[in-house]
């Protein structure tokens, strides 16, 4: 069950007391999961989110859960495709009064969109229509000499009753990613609201007193590579960022932050950085534990990342617990948000593709690489710079190969997956 709509901006009544509580020692025999029964479990641990109603202008880029159905004619009354007159009969035409009924040999002026009027069997385009003045008479309109007789043929520039749908049509199908063009006929389809997949809300908690947000970092000190992607990441993933809490490194500041609240919505999933290693300044799982939850994955055998934590809450919030550097943290959130936030979002498991590897990569017995890598002439190169402290390999990469614990021979296959901001080749 996922977590009410209540946003983090704000600290619940007390807490528990913070002292943090034991929590057991893994059995270090206990077989961590791989790369890929992680992203499937991250995936089978979530439903989806219940659908929302949002108006026109907020619905571009979500997913339409319910057909757009026309509930009536489009058009809903017959129109003129042209500037000029409507006309019944062959003419010469005498020009009545315009809207209404037309009698034989009459017409009246009529614009682009316009009505027609009952009697009219055409629309006389301007181009092709000559006013006659007549001196104490009403005016007179004939065809041009040099127009074609074809001009007057019945249902000539005349838009019909649903010549665009029928009541009933289905304009819209359930599961589209909306777009602009789409938001434009729903307003013909007189839709002032579309049902949409409500997107997963997500708090960043950025951790590490070390950590400095501007400027050149002193010694010991480290610029913050989290709060300026983060929320980008989350995006193109499918998540609606929920703000950023930045906090120390005390359990006290862990145990807040976790436990939300306050007014508005609380997050569906809450990102950490750092604190997921098993020393006595790591307290995501202390925290966890004090506030009722559970971990549903502690540990991937996968390098780098392999310190990610999944948990969840008795309300049914998730925690993804990232690693503290930077690259490992992100080949951590590829592995358990990209496939959670499908998951909340409703949208299906991605399963990677297969490309050939460029390059041989050696054996890592027991563990999956992730490897950020480039796409060039269909074959997958690893990238240069890719320390699990590093940012500059993932910078220029197009995906990340998922290098099994056998390694890979240049020429082979590869999994690979394509980054949030990139598409497959």
């Amino acid at each position: 069950m996922l977590a009410p709509e209540l946003v983090a901006t704000a600290p619940n009544p007390p807490v528990p007391v913070p002292v943090p509580v034991p929590v057991p020692v893994p059995d270090k025999r206990r077989h961590a999961p791989t790369w890929a029964e992680a992203r499937r479990l991250a995936y089978d641990c979530a439903g989806p989110l219940p659908p929302l109603n949002v108006s026109l202008a907020d619905a571009v880029g979500r997913t339409l859960t319910v057909d757009v159905l026309a509930s009536r004619d489009l058009p809903h009354y017959a129109s003129s495709a042209m500037d000029g007159w409507a006309i019944n009969g062959s003419g010469p035409w005498t020009i009545t009064t315009a809207g209404l009924p037309l009698a034989p040999g009459e017409a009246s002026v009529i614009a682009t969109g316009g009505w027609i009027p009952p009697g009219a069997v055409a629309v006389l385009r301007k181009e092709s229509g000559l006013v006659r003045e007549a001196t104490g008479r009403a005016r007179q309109l004939a065809l041009r000499p040099d127009a074609k007789p074809s001009e007057t043929v019945p249902g000539k520039h005349i838009r019909p009753t649903g010549e665009e749908a029928t009541a009933g049509d289905v304009l819209i199908r359930a599961g589209t990613v909306l777009n602009p063009a789409h938001i434009a006929l729903a307003a013909v389809a007189a839709r002032d609201e579309l049902q949409v997949q409500r997107k997963p809300v997500v708090a960043v908690v950025l951790t590490g007193s070390e950590v400095v947000t501007s400027g050149e970092p002193e010694p010991g000190q480290v610029r913050d590579v989290f709060g300026p992607q983060l929320d980008a990441v989350i995006s193109q993933l499918g998540g609606e960022p929920g703000g950023h809490h930045r906090i120390g490194d005390s359990y006290a500041a862990w145990l807040k932050a976790l436990a939300g609240g306050g007014e508005g919505r609380r997050p569906d999933v809450t990102v950490t950085t750092g604190g997921t290693g098993k020393s006595g300044t790591d307290h995501f799982r202390a925290a966890v534990d004090a506030l009722g939850g559970r971990l549903l994955l502690d540990g991937i055998a996968m390098r780098p990342g392999h310190p990610a934590v999944l948990a969840e809450l008795p309300d049914g919030r998730f925690i993804i617990g990232l690693p503290g550097n930077p690259l490992a943290a992100m080949m951590a959130l590829m592995t358990l948000g990209e496939p959670l936030l499908a998951a909340v979002g409703n949208r299906p498991f991605r399963r990677p593709g297969l490309m050939m590897s460029g390059a041989d990569v050696a054996p890592d017995p027991g563990r999956t690489r992730l490897m950020p890598c480039t796409f060039v002439h269909e074959l997958a190169f690893p990238a240069a710079h890719t320390g699990p402290g590093m940012m500059r390999g993932l910078a220029g990469a197009d995906g990340y190969m998922a290098v099994p614990p056998e390694g890979v021979a240049a020429g082979a296959t590869v999994p690979v997956m394509p980054l949030p901001w990139t598409v497959m080749v």
